[in-house]
Parts: structure tokens; C-alpha cells; sequence
């Protein structure tokens, strides 16, 4: 079992407890440390203090299960704003906003799309296309395997 497994199955119940979502486990070398990343989720957002509460208890779990043998920081983060859908929930949690979306090949000579998502499924994601002028335009199902980044779009107005 890979350790974000172990990691996720000893802490996800006391995350869940405090009232947060526990999205994902990343452990990865960054600037030749490891860092062990928890991302949390919450209704009404995540505050600094939330990761903080979080972070508070979930290291003496992790001290005693010892399911990483290197040294390592812990990390306890929000999913962010921008944060790229990859699972089903983060396409659940975004129907009905808008989304960018970057494709591995062009469509139509084009590689990028901006979109409103109006259905997915294991395989096939469909955005209303967002035109220059605001106006949503025609459909377009796009494979899951054929999109490079899928991401919230955010309007800076």
C-alpha cells in the first residue's frame, strides 16, 4: 500500500470528525525535502486556522502509525480556488460554474476553452462554451483522457 493510502486511512476519520473533508494525500520531494501534503475541504471554505486545528491533530496520529520512514514536513492546505478537477467530486462540486479547460491536441485549431460545466461522467465532461462577449454558446463533451488541465475558471473584475 502506498503510503498517501496509510496515511489517508489513519488521519481521514479525525479530519472528518473536526468537520472537514480530507480531498487528497500528496507526499512528494520539494526542494529536496519531503513534504507530506493534506488537503482539507469545508462547506463555508478553510481558514489558516482550520489547517492549523487540523495539522494539531493529525500529528500525533501520524507519530504513532510511523508510516513514513525519511523525515518530512506536514503540510495541511485548502483545496485552493484554482485547484484542477481530477475526481468526480471536484467535477460534482463545480456543475454549473464556469471552468478552463486545456486540451492535450486542438479542436477546431484550438487548444483552450472557456465553459460552463453542464454534465460529467467517468469518461465525457460537457461545457456550454463561453464566448469573448460572455454569451454561452454550443455544447462541447470533451473526453477526461483528451484534457490536459481542468481548472475553475476565476473572473478578476
Amino acid at each position: 500500500m502506498k503510503i498517501t493510502e496509510v496515511v489517508d486511512q489513519a488521519v481521514r476519520a479525525t479530519v472528518e470528525a473536526l468537520g472537514f473533508e480530507l480531498d487528497e494525500v500528496e507526499y512528494q520531494k520539494e526542494q529536496g525535502n519531503w513534504v507530506l501534503t493534506l488537503y482539507i475541504d469545508a462547506p463555508g471554505g478553510v481558514t489558516l486556522d482550520d489547517c492549523e486545528r487540523v495539522s494539531h491533530a493529525v500529528d500525533p496520529i501520524l507519530d504513532e502509525a510511523d508510516p513514513i520512514p525519511d523525515a518530512y514536513y506536514l503540510s495541511v492546505s485548502s483545496i485552493g480556488l484554482d485547484r484542477p478537477l481530477k475526481k468526480d467530486r471536484d467535477f460534482a462540486r463545480n456543475v454549473g460554474n464556469k471552468l478552463d479547460v486545456k486540451l492535450y491536441a486542438p479542436v477546431n485549431k484550438k487548444k483552450e476553452f472557456l465553459g460552463t460545466l453542464v454534465s460529467f461522467d467517468a469518461d465525457f465532461f460537457t461545457i456550454a462554451l463561453v464566448g469573448k462577449d460572455g454569451a454561452v454558446g454550443n455544447e462541447m463533451t470533451i473526453a477526461r483522457k483528451d484534457a490536459a488541465l481542468v481548472r475553475p475558471h476565476i473572473d478578476f473584475a
